[in-house]
């Protein structure tokens, strides 16, 4: 009886799996547990040496927070491929799913105001020869250190299925007021997925919370991080939240993050 039991879960278990499946996406759909904690299952990332980038991070020219820089919340792939016979290149993805059509973008901002001149966000479609800038804006720069989002406007044409594009977030801090502002900067790419059919109803149909486990355990990044996000812009002192959030960022390795404000500013002026 025992193993007929066993037999049938594995079947099921089979089914969900293949009728999980996000188009022609390797990723599987998974169904959240409400005990298990926050954890992102990150997709395979683009072949080749495609959506190479910079999320940030390094130490800061003296003037961040913990002399930090700039910092983008997204997950990095770090690979080897092989460039001939024997050489070996490595190469940094910088790289997420969404399945918004204007998903929102997440940032580490260490600077103070007094010293920063300007900040920047773009999204270009490089898919042909000739790059297409779709979105720039100036965005309105923070009262105060911390983790900034800006979503992409909505007279911007709308993301497309399976197209990466690649996007920036541009600042220009003054250090040393005797010289001319210094530019930083972090890259990455975003590509749009399609939920499952059969399975687009489920984070609808979900609370918040499930619906960031269900984005996470099924690879959709900027969805997961955003839901989240703004959870915890409504409920700053729900210990709960606090602890799925560090676990989210923790299966990035942005943990260190955990502990920054979450800053209500910077709506975009687009251009």
């Amino acid at each position: 009886m025992k193993n007929y039991c066993t037999k049938i879960q594995l079947i099921a278990a089979f089914g969900m799996a293949w009728l999980g499946i996000i188009g022609s996406s390797p990723m599987i759909w998974i169904t959240p547990s409400a005990a298990a904690p926050v954890t992102f299952s990150p997709p395979p990332p683009p072949p080749d040496r495609g959506a190479t980038g910079d999320r940030g991070g390094a130490a800061s020219r003296g003037c961040g927070v913990s002399n930090q820089s700039i910092i983008a919340l997204v997950p990095v792939y770090k690979q080897t491929l092989k460039q001939g016979q024997t050489e070996a290149v490595s190469v940094t993805k910088v790289w997420g799913l969404t399945s918004e059509e204007y998903p929102t973008f997440w940032f580490f901002v260490p600077y103070k105001k007094s010293t920063i001149n300007s900040l920047e966000f773009v999204l270009k479609d490089e898919s042909t020869k000739l790059s297409q800038t779709l979105y720039r804006t100036i965005v309105t720069i923070p009262e105060e250190p911390g983790i900034i989002s800006i979503r992409l406007g909505a007279t911007t044409p709308p993301l497309q299925v399976d197209k990466m594009y690649h996007w920036f977030f541009k600042m220009k801090i003054i250090c040393n007021p005797q010289q001319p502002p210094e530019q930083e900067y972090v890259e990455g790419w975003v590509q749009r997925v399609n939920l499952n059919p059969k399975l687009v109803n489920s984070p609808k149909q979900a609370t918040p919370q499930q619906r960031v486990r269900l984005y996470a355990q099924n690879g959709i990044w900027y969805d997961a991080l955003t839901t989240l996000a703004e959870l915890r812009v409504a409920k700053p002192q729900d210990p709960t939240l606090a602890v799925e959030w560090m676990n989210l960022l923790k299966s990035v390795d942005l943990e260190n993050l955990a502990k920054q404000p979450l800053i209500k500013c910077c709506q975009p002026n687009a251009k």
